[in-house]
């Protein structure tokens, strides 16, 4: 607050200073990485031979969808938001930390800048996933690459679709309150939906890029940091509840998850591994997650 005082007289005139914000991160910046990558990997082939997006089918036998469904469901990026939700439900914490987040707005500072990093999260993962899509090597010729790259990009709108249609059936059916009270359409959230299923096809894609195993495991941190930190803004911004955005990541993860492995034609191994076995006396439970 800066203030002006008469040399001669007893008034004093003061003047708020306009809140010193910090400019917001443009999503718009990822347009040039979405350049830089399409200029150096775009052109080319996967270690097989074949071009990202030549191997998607529309009819994979149900034995791999299936395995691709199983495989998806036992993913911690599905199965760990959902587990999360469940025990939020135990004496209201759900109830109790929306309101608190909500009252002190810790990390995004109101409401409204709140709301306004869930838009800009993303639109981020949004123009992630359509750069890392066109970065990946899908042929040597036009001839090749253009039909290629349709393909895998009819599987990943595939998800998309379904994580959104999903999302949108699931507001009307469960008819909840938002925390705002504005509607009753809080689960679960579009938001978080939306940046979850575009941030994780986006990491998927990343696997096909020739890059250091250090800078893949960083984007792929980053965008899982597009979801989180959209899911929280989504909360702090009033509009959700925690299993709201919870229950949306897992949607969307899961969708990008089971898409990728049942009609691209990856052939990766599962990226998480739950095993059990019998020991004298006990069990024993082995977990493995490959990332």
């Amino acid at each position: 607050m800066t203030c002006s005082r008469k040399r001669r007289g007893a008034w004093r005139s003061c003047r708020r200073r306009p809140p010193d914000r910090r400019a917001p991160v443009q999503p718009e910046r990822l347009l040039a990485l979405l350049a830089l990558l399409v200029l150096t990997s775009a052109c080319g082939t996967l270690p097989d031979g074949h071009g990202w997006g030549e191997d998607a089918t529309a009819a994979p036998g149900w034995q791999r969808v299936r395995e691709s469904a199983w495989q998806a469901a036992r993913n911690p990026r599905v199965w760990a938001p959902l587990a999360a939700a469940a025990l939020l439900q135990v004496d209201d914490w759900d109830r109790d930390i929306a309101d608190w987040a909500r009252e002190e707005t810790p990390l995004f500072g109101s409401a409204h800048d709140a709301a306004r990093w869930s838009d800009r999260l993303r639109t981020a993962s949004v123009i992630a996933f359509h750069a890392s899509a066109l970065a990946t090597p899908s042929g040597a010729t036009a001839g090749e690459w253009f039909p290629n790259k349709l393909r895998g990009y009819a599987v990943d709108a595939s998800a998309i679709v379904a994580t959104t249609g999903l999302t949108q059936f699931l507001k009307r059916a469960a008819g909840r309150e938002r925390p705002n009270g504005a509607d009753d359409e809080s689960f679960p959230s579009g938001h978080t939906a939306v940046a979850a299923v575009h941030s994780r096809l986006a990491a998927l894609n990343l696997r096909h890029i020739d890059m250091r195993p250090g800078a893949r495991r960083a984007l792929g941190l980053g965008l899982d940091a597009m979801t989180i930190g959209t899911s929280w803004a989504r909360v702090e911004a009033g509009w959700h509840y925690p299993s709201d955005t919870l229950v949306s990541a897992s949607l969307g993860a899961f969708f990008a998850e089971f898409s990728d492995a049942a009609f691209l034609g990856a052939g990766r191994e599962p990226v998480a591994r739950v095993s059990f076995g019998l020991l004298p006396g006990g069990g024993s439970l082995q977990f493995a997650w490959q990332f």
